[in-house]
């Protein structure tokens, strides 16, 4: 069994790993363990966890991941939207599209810490836009959401898929949730859709989502 260090912003993406990627990959024999970011020291107590403050202190979480000869990979499940400008390549991404936009800046932090063991991803354009692979589990996961589909097919339908649904703060994702549905609440429901649309709904409509657990799966 392979241990797989995944490093991630947040409560849903720790569920989100433990409960979708952890029994999808240990089938083949990897072992995925999430960690989630340390942030600064709040009035909560010094290792107060969940959100991104900046790259140096990533980076050191993600070096301490990488000493631990245990590990076979790490990697990471960063929003791309909101991702701080002090990210290697964040502050100026090339590319004509978001997703060679997204790739270059994970290229970006790949260079930056130098290990092969290291397996950059960033979602695009961040954890919601996997939702909207299915409208209609988006709709039926919310309580008393069900006449909502049409109007999340509406928002689906104008990108070529739900990763390409854009990161302004006004449209991203999550924000063209909550106008629709005020009291959604990411921890609460993000997970429970995802798990409810599944794994391989997600990879048929996310190809950056896809071809990073494609790399996962080879480990």
């Amino acid at each position: 069994m392979k241990k797989l260090f995944i490093l991630v912003e947040g409560q849903t993406e720790e569920k989100f790993s433990r409960e979708l990627l952890f029994p999808y990959l240990q089938k083949k024999e990897i072992f995925v363990q999430p960690v989630i970011v340390k942030t600064k020291v709040v009035k909560d107590g010094p290792n107060f966890k969940g959100g991104l403050s900046s790259y140096q202190k990533t980076k050191v979480d993600l070096y301490k991941l990488l000493q631990d000869t245990s590990a076979y990979a790490v990697s990471t499940m960063f929003d791309y939207y909101g991702l701080p400008q002090s990210f290697p390549g964040r502050s100026a991404p090339q590319g004509n599209t978001c997703l060679e936009r997204v790739e270059f800046v994970e290229h970006a932090l790949a260079s930056d810490i130098n290990n092969c063991r290291f397996i950059p991803f960033l979602t695009l354009h961040e954890f919601e836009g996997l939702l909207f692979s299915s409208t209609a589990d988006m709709a039926n996961c919310l309580p008393g959401g069900t006449s909502l589909e049409s109007k999340f097919q509406e928002i689906r339908q104008q990108f070529k898929t739900p990763e390409d649904i854009n990161d302004h703060p006004e449209s991203a994702p999550s924000k063209r949730i909550l106008d629709l549905y005020p009291s959604y609440q990411k921890p609460s429901f993000g997970v429970t859709i995802a798990s409810r649309i599944g794994l391989q709904k997600i990879r048929k409509e996310c190809p950056h989502f896809s071809k990073w657990l494609s790399k996962l799966e080879q480990l």
